[in-house]
């Protein structure tokens, strides 16, 4: 019996915890980027980066909620998914989400290089080229979780940054812009 009260609790807990959520979710679906709006009228989802060296992610869009993770690098990229108020609802290049307050995120747009390929070898390398194509000149070669600043992309290639050297990344090979997505 005080196992079936303990089950019953705790079953009451988590449909309250969810039905509280749902109601923070349901009115910004997550969609493919460009298709929806947010609360903000800008697209989601999309990506932005950390203004500051330290941000608080919270399980929920408020102070009230508890932090579940804390980052400490300024410029991460991270993939706006959802807006309530002046929060967002973040995505890292590893998966990880939670709700940040839009006064610590940034417009400038930054990426990390293959963050998929961390881990897989030591001549693992995302080439950084002096022009947009893949038979041009090496100016780079970038270990997988490098962050680079973003300063165009054509659709298939974006002209970055990282540390002092610039060039051009292919869109597939990094994290922090949407394949096919051109801006200047």
């Amino acid at each position: 019996m005080r196992r079936f009260l303990q089950t019953s609790c705790l079953a009451g807990i988590l449909a309250l915890v969810v039905t509280s959520m749902s109601a923070v979710t349901e009115d910004y679906p997550v969609q493919a980027q460009g298709t929806a709006k947010g609360a903000s009228g800008l697209p989601l989802p999309r990506f932005v980066s950390l203004k500051s060296r330290r941000v608080n992610i919270r399980i929920g869009p408020s102070t009230d909620y508890a932090v579940s993770w804390m980052y400490t690098r300024e410029g991460l990229p991270m993939e706006i998914i959802q807006e309530y108020e002046n929060w967002r609802r973040v995505r890292d290049a590893e998966g990880t989400e939670g709700w940040v307050n839009q006064a610590l995120l940034s417009g400038e747009r930054t990426a990390v290089a293959a963050p998929w390929m961390r881990g897989k070898g030591k001549d693992v390398f995302v080439n950084m080229r002096r022009e947009p194509q893949s038979s041009a000149q090496t100016v780079a070669k970038l270990e997988p979780g490098v962050i680079m600043r973003i300063k165009e992309c054509n659709g298939d290639w974006c002209k970055a940054q990282a540390g002092n050297v610039e060039g051009w990344v292919s869109q597939g090979e990094i994290w922090g812009a949407y394949p096919g997505e051109a801006f200047k």
